[in-house]
């Protein structure tokens, strides 16, 4: 009995001592190591709450309300003919079939106009138009332009119809969200939530024809062409249009055209009928470092002016070859999708201050924008623009109309970019109007004579077939 007792005092005391023991050394210790811990992080900052969109302050909600009702499922019916069999293919004809594809609209007025992609609309022999109440409307093509892809429609409902008030693209910042409003794979009503990842974006960098696209990572995939880019008050900043993937899905990245460039086009189609382009009148290219040393200046931001078109707007202005354009109205222009994005909104007349570096100062240049006249000829791979009466003198013509630009790499290899055309098909050409008259009275399949001037004062000609 004493053993035991003996043996229970002994582990009494030992666990009285190891008990102190902890208390002394281990949670004194730990407690250091917390203070540490918590002085660590105001150099390492982690937050363990979720980061939504909601907590960052943003709600979707009231703009996904207002813009989805707005935004409609276009579907376009087209009639194709496909041969069935070598006779049918050797002489052109064949059976007619229907083919159907599908995008979305965005309804700007309550009235009943509707814009979207051209590429959507395109060769429609039928538009339909079904609303987020699932009530469908037939659709007649107002007016579109390839270019800017984009097309304006119209449904006569009988009833004012919920749209979208456009806001202004110019004012988007990068990291903005936004929400991405369509139909992607039939599925009407979709809602996606971004943020802007780039502005004045261009798809085609080495063309001649620049484009100038808002860059968002909101989801947009195959049917979403033509829907809405809304702010987060549900205002329209952007026609979506484009997405770059090698799969053909969604990847990350999604392109859309700026509203105030939408919003010019529709208001020409509908006061004019067609598109007024406005021209600066100068010829030139984006600054990088390279570019800067081999032309001799200092700035790697900006247009670099390279000539002035004779009597054009920036001529009669005063910029000179060597400026350096920098803003135009006070919108920063680093890149030429800058300067293209910004003029695509103006029309021929308006009245632009283009700020320009010239020899180390800043000098700002009222300019008059002049109309940009140009006539596309398809078959010929060809674009042509209007010329003065001075430059035809300078050749000793009478007549003409001047090559722009080569529409594709075949006709690239000619090298016919300034030349004057003075007749096809043995008929004269005044202007782009002349042209056009011709190209649609010719025959299918007819042979096409272009007669032409080249820049040594020679007049020859070509047939293409």
């Amino acid at each position: 009995m004493k053993q035991t007792i003996r043996l229970f005092l002994v582990a009494l005391v030992a666990g009285a001592a190891t008990l102190g023991g902890y208390k002394l050394f281990v949670e004194n210790k730990t407690q250091i190591e917390v203070v540490n811990a918590t002085e660590k992080s105001s150099f390492l900052p982690t937050n363990y709450s979720a980061t939504t969109a909601l907590n960052s302050g943003v709600d979707f909600t009231e703009a996904a309300e207002k813009s989805v009702h707005a935004v409609v499922h276009v579907k376009n019916t087209t009639i194709s003919t496909q041969p069935t069999n070598m006779m049918d293919l050797m002489l052109g004809r064949g059976t007619p079939r229907a083919m159907v594809g599908m995008g979305s609209g965005v309804i700007i007025s309550p009235d009943g106009y509707i814009i979207t992609n051209n590429h959507v609309i395109e060769n429609a022999s039928q538009l339909e138009v079904t609303l987020n109440n699932n009530k469908i409307y037939k659709a007649e093509l107002i007016g579109s332009d390839p270019k800017t892809d984009i097309a304006l429609i119209k449904v006569d409902a009988n009833e004012d119809l919920p749209y979208i008030p456009f806001a202004d693209s110019n004012t988007l910042k990068l990291g903005e969200w936004v929400l991405a409003v369509g139909n992607p794979f039939n599925l009407t009503s979709t809602v996606t939530a971004g943020i802007v990842s780039a502005k004045a974006r261009d798809l085609n960098e080495f063309d001649s024809n620049p484009q100038s696209f808002i860059q968002t990572d909101a989801a947009v995939n195959r049917g979403n062409s033509g829907g809405a880019l809304v702010n987060s008050q549900g205002q329209l900043v952007g026609i979506n249009t484009a997405i770059t993937s090698e799969t053909g899905s969604y990847v990350g990245y999604s392109f859309a055209v700026p509203s105030n460039t939408a919003r010019k086009v529709i208001e020409d189609i509908m006061e004019y009928g067609n598109v007024q382009r406005a021209m600066l009148g100068i010829v030139g290219g984006s600054l990088n470092s390279k570019v800067s040393d081999r032309v001799g200046v200092t700035e790697t931001e900006g247009i670099y002016v390279d000539s002035v078109e004779k009597g054009s707007g920036a001529d009669k202005g005063g910029i000179r070859q060597g400026d350096v354009i920098k803003k135009i109205d006070n919108y920063k222009i680093s890149k030429f999708s800058d300067l293209t994005g910004y003029l695509g909104s103006k029309r021929p007349n308006d009245v632009v201050d283009v700020t320009v570096s010239r020899n180390g100062e800043e000098k700002v240049i009222p300019v008059t924008l002049v109309k940009l006249e140009v006539y596309q000829i398809e078959e010929l791979g060809l674009e042509v623009k209007n010329i003065n009466k001075s430059e035809l003198r300078s050749l000793g013509i009478q007549n003409g109309v001047k090559v722009n630009r080569a529409l594709t790499k075949d006709m690239e290899r000619y090298n016919l970019s300034g030349i004057v055309i003075t007749k096809i098909n043995d008929t004269d050409v005044a202007d782009i109007d002349d042209v056009k008259s011709i190209m649609d009275q010719r025959s299918y399949n007819e042979p096409i004579k272009m007669t032409f001037v080249n820049d040594r004062g020679e007049t020859q000609s070509f047939i293409f077939r």
